[in-house]
């Protein structure tokens, strides 16, 4: 229909695509201290999610969101009161500007979440035990004009992320880290 009314508009599919329901911007998992799943959180990652990009001009935003924007056809929570998602900015979600209207925290959700693990003492105690930054947002991906390809478009929805190395540290420096919630820093040049 948007095209129709002349207006560029695209599909995206986004792989590995966050479903945050509380808009914490995590995918939270509460599992109890034997390891049982709580099944405290709506939260989830989908195989892929698909939307629409549409390029508009953002004279509510300010022309810095000018751009392609992001519509969902299917959303899946409510936004102010109504099943609705967009216009959001590409570019709010990249610049990580969730504070904007239209959905921008859901969208960014969908591709920047964090899949975080607690595990949950009491209702007033838990502890985090992981966080997996990377596994959100894979192979953003819409289809090249005249022809079957695919055009990664992840570059549009996020910065490139840091590259991962290994190292070892000691039980102890692990547990204490842990327990004071400190997080271990290490830039690769």
């Amino acid at each position: 229909v948007l095209r129709c009314l002349g207006i560029p508009t695209r599909v995206i599919t986004n792989f590995n695509s966050a479903h945050d329901t509380n808009i914490n911007l995590s995918v939270d998992k509460y599992i109890d201290i034997s390891g049982k799943n709580l099944h405290l959180s709506e939260d989830s990652v989908w195989n892929f999610h698909v939307w629409n990009e549409s390029w508009f001009t953002r004279r509510d935003l300010g022309s810095f969101y000018d751009g392609w924007q992001v519509l969902d056809a299917t959303p899946q929570e409510k936004s102010k009161g109504i099943y609705q998602c967009g216009p959001a900015s590409t570019r709010a979600i990249k610049e990580g500007d969730v504070d904007l209207d239209y959905d921008s925290p859901f969208v960014f959700a969908a591709v920047n979440a964090d899949c975080v693990t607690w595990i949950r003492y009491s209702k007033k105690r838990k502890e985090r035990v992981y966080s997996n930054t990377r596994k959100i947002g894979k192979f953003i991906s819409t289809k090249a004009v005249g022809t079957n390809s695919r055009v990664d478009v992840t570059a549009n929805y996020k910065y490139p992320e840091e590259k991962e190395i290994s190292f070892t540290i000691s039980y102890s420096q692990y547990k204490n880290s842990l327990m004071d919630d400190r997080k271990i820093l290490v830039t690769a040049v």
